[in-house]
């Protein structure tokens, strides 16, 4: 209950930019957030409400050695000022969760369960999120999940297969983790909107033509080769007789003697199959597996029916047997000058993926050129469940950031395959241990080395894709972010509290060290504007103007605005317009604009802060 208090309990906090510290801030569309992560999840459910596809985490293990976020909702003051353990820049604790502690799962799952809660909202209908974790909490964990986001939508736990594991001499040697999946589903009228993920192959098969109708062909009738399972019953171990000169096709089993209709309308009866060699057939029959005849994919009585759709290709003693298919006219389409059909195939993700956490190290360390980071993720791995999305242009959150896995992943994911992902990356400023070899290389806490992988990686990933860089356009930035407090003043006072200096001090409602791009954000956030557009800044008349997003918003926070720079606002009809108090030198003033917008942009939100 205490947890769930915590996921609706408000907070002044507001998030601010960092130019200086980003990629390519200008144009990117990716945003890198250092703090807090529940707290940064509740400032973004207003801009990212129900824009989420997916969510990959991977959230502390619960070892009994791994950093767990506050926890102060079941403490009182002095139990939580007693406590030992780390303390962040605010006074807020940060502990390691001891088993020795009585509440080791209650503290993991109770940290876990208000992070999920407020997540959920960020996703869309359709969205999907994967966890993974370990044998330690994985119960717990699906019991929670169960409850925030509903059992009937579990798609399943998949067991990634590490291929590797350390030795444990008392215990069963652990190869796997877990990666519960769930999906968020709504129904409306009686209709679900669900995730479904799966892969999505796209084909494109050669076209033919053939009296004005267009067809390919496919393998389905193709052998099995060797490594095949093999399938031993009589009636698949036929073989096929063509006639390379009249085109005729006749299958005979092996097994059994067959009877066969020759042009001229005569049974034969074969035996060994001489009669149709000395006809001049030549004899397709399937390989061998492991020294035994091996089989078709397709039964006897199947390609006998079949028949005039086969086509038998190739060249003497290497034929191959297809089947081919018919296509409507406007189904073919003209690429490269050459005639194609485009065939899309889904099929499910498996249960079990095999993906070597020695792959995570080895990415990490080529990248960064030093062992930095314990146990990242696996770049293929997360590719690979990024690609069960079926969908190219989404948006991508990891609240547990770590190394920045994640962006790396949608980075070369999209360079791969002309996608337009974005990611959210949210991390702590866990600081490096002084021991490290992170900090002997100059990174002082993990959101460094984060942001520094993606700089690494994405312009490597450039490097690779050389001309084609340009062609894709692919973005490789990202916006930082920074949690702080709220940017106005702490107005809240008792009367015997107030002195004359203190309400010389409130003049200005806003904090003195904010800038006018501290402001512009902060209003996207109460606004619900996401924090990813382009904006521009002018000069009007020597005031500020800030314009985002082509006029979803346009803000002026200079004092003392005049008339006439509110009235050259006002004619650009934005969708909101913001300005501070301080801005109007008297009541009247800021009443005036108010007239203005309602005469010349009467849809336009005012906003003063």
């Amino acid at each position: 209950k205490a947890a769930m208090l915590e996921a609706n309990k408000p907070i002044r906090k507001t998030l601010r930019p960092c130019p200086e510290e980003s990629l390519n801030w200008d144009t990117t569309q990716n945003l890198y957030i250092e703090g807090d992560n529940l707290e940064v999840l509740k400032l973004l459910q207003e801009s990212y409400l129900g824009k989420v596809k997916m969510i990959y985490i991977d959230p502390p293990y619960n070892t009994g050695n791994d950093f767990i976020y506050k926890d102060d909702f079941a403490k009182s003051i002095d139990e939580y000022e007693a406590e030992s353990g780390q303390v962040d820049e605010e006074g807020n604790r940060l502990f390691k969760n001891s088993e020795t502690n009585g509440r080791f799962h209650s503290d993991w799952c109770s940290m876990m369960y208000s992070r999920l809660m407020v997540a959920r909202n960020l996703l869309s209908d359709d969205g999907v999120i994967f966890i993974s974790i370990d044998d330690n909490e994985q119960v717990n964990l699906k019991k929670i999940c169960d409850e925030i986001f509903d059992e009937s939508n579990c798609i399943g736990p998949i067991i990634q297969n590490k291929q590797n594991a350390k030795n444990d001499k008392v215990n069963i040697q652990k190869n796997h983790e877990f990666i519960l999946v769930y999906r968020k589903s709504r129904i409306d009228n009686n209709s679900t909107i669900q995730a479904t993920i799966g892969k999505k192959t796209i084909l494109y098969k050669d076209i033919y033509e053939e009296n004005g109708r267009y067809y390919y062909l496919n393998d389905s009738i193709t052998t099995r080769g060797e490594g095949g399972t093999l399938n031993a019953r009589p009636n698949l171990g036929y073989t096929v007789y063509y006639n390379p000169n009249s085109k005729d096709k006749i299958a005979i089993s092996d097994y059994k003697i067959e009877l066969a209709r020759t042009s001229n309308n005569e049974i034969e009866l074969y035996t060994n199959n001489e009669s149709l060699l000395a006809k001049g057939y030549v004899a397709i029959r399937p390989p061998k597996v492991r020294g035994k005849l091996g089989c078709w994919t397709w039964a006897l009585e199947k390609f006998n029916n079949e028949k005039d759709n086969i086509v038998i290709t190739g060249k003497k003693d290497s034929y191959s047997v297809k089947k081919r298919t018919f296509v409507k006219n406007e189904e073919v389409e003209k690429i490269d000058g050459k005639l194609q059909y485009k065939i899309i195939t889904e099929t499910n993700s498996r249960s079990i993926i095999d993906y070597s956490t020695n792959d995570g190290i080895i990415t990490l360390k080529n990248i960064m050129q030093l062992s930095i980071f314990n146990n990242p993720k696996s770049l293929e791995m997360i590719k690979y469940l990024t690609s069960l999305i079926q969908d190219r242009d989404f948006i991508i959150l990891d609240f547990f950031s770590g190394s920045a896995t994640t962006a790396h992943a949608v980075m070369q994911l999209n360079a791969e395959d002309g996608g337009n992902r974005k990611f959210i990356m949210v991390q702590l400023q866990e600081p490096c241990d002084e021991k490290s070899e992170a900090y002997k290389a100059g990174f002082k806490n993990i959101c460094e080395i984060g942001k520094e992988r993606i700089r690494r990686a994405g312009k490597k990933i450039n490097e690779e894709l050389g001309v084609r860089s340009e062609e894709l356009k692919l973005d490789v930035g990202f916006r930082v972010f920074k949690l702080s407090d709220s940017n106005m003043k702490d107005v809240y006072y008792s009367a015997d509290e107030y002195s004359q200096q203190s309400l010389q001090d409130f003049v200005s409602n806003i904090k003195e060290d904010r800038t006018d791009l501290d402001l512009l954000f902060g209003c996207l956030l109460e606004w619900g504007l996401p924090l990813s557009m382009p904006y521009s800044s002018e000069k009007i008349n020597g005031f500020n103007v800030h314009t985002y997003n082509d006029g979803d918003l346009i803000a002026c926070f200079d004092e003392n605005i005049s008339e006439e720079v509110i009235k050259i606002i006002a004619k650009r009809n934005p969708l909101r317009a913001v300005f501070r108090d301080s801005s109007f030198a008297n009541s009247p003033s800021k009443i005036n604009v108010t007239e203005i917008f309602k005469l010349l942009s009467p849809n336009t939100r005012v906003k003063v802060i």
